[in-house]
């Protein structure tokens, strides 16, 4: 039994909530906008009462781990059209540097060209000096841009310049030390 998946998701006011079994879709609109989930066929969904509760067709190890799975994702999508999600990464070293232009950012990192991350449909980006603030309303797509832009330049361990969340710990390496004299 999944202790996750037992748990009923409330619907707040403002948001509505709908479920297609012919197609096993979720979908939730809110304030910020709308999103859809596809549901495996092994888990049951219900709307009753401003609540939606999900249940296991068949009793088997898969399913029980995608009921679980489907619950959080379903309360993820709620969170993210009433409040919405957000990351943000810190710029560390010098020279590098970021730069709004319009929906896209350009970034200066050292390369000898500038890295230019397009904005992908339902993201937003804000520049704050070396602070980048990434969000949205679909926490898979917030957190895989976060990492998509991280991957561009990730801190390295001796002097910790590049892109890291804010509030990472980057460990850091001590570097060479100079040969002492011989006797």
């Amino acid at each position: 039994m999944s202790k996750i998946g037992k748990k009923p998701i409330e619907i707040p006011t403002g948001v509505t909530a709908s479920f297609d079994e012919k197609k096993n879709k979720v979908s939730v609109k809110g304030p910020k906008g709308e999103l859809f989930l596809e549901v495996d066929f092994n888990v049951q969904v219900e709307i009753k009462d401003n609540n939606i509760i999900l249940s296991v067709k068949k009793e088997t190890k898969k399913s029980f781990a995608l009921w679980g799975l489907y619950r959080s994702l379903i309360a993820n999508m709620i969170w993210g059209i009433e409040k919405g999600y957000e990351k943000q990464l810190e710029l560390q070293g010098v020279g590098h540097k970021a730069t709004q232009t319009g929906k896209n950012i350009t970034l200066n990192l050292g390369f000898s060209h500038p890295v230019v991350f397009e904005a992908p449909e339902g993201i937003e980006f804000k520049v704050e000096k070396n602070i980048i603030t990434i969000s949205g309303i679909d926490k898979q797509l917030v957190g895989q841009v976060a990492a998509d832009i991280r991957s561009k330049k990730k801190p390295e361990p001796y002097k910790g310049k590049g892109i890291r969340y804010v509030g990472e710990q980057v460990r850091r390496k001590v570097g060479k030390k100079v040969a002492g004299t011989a006797e």
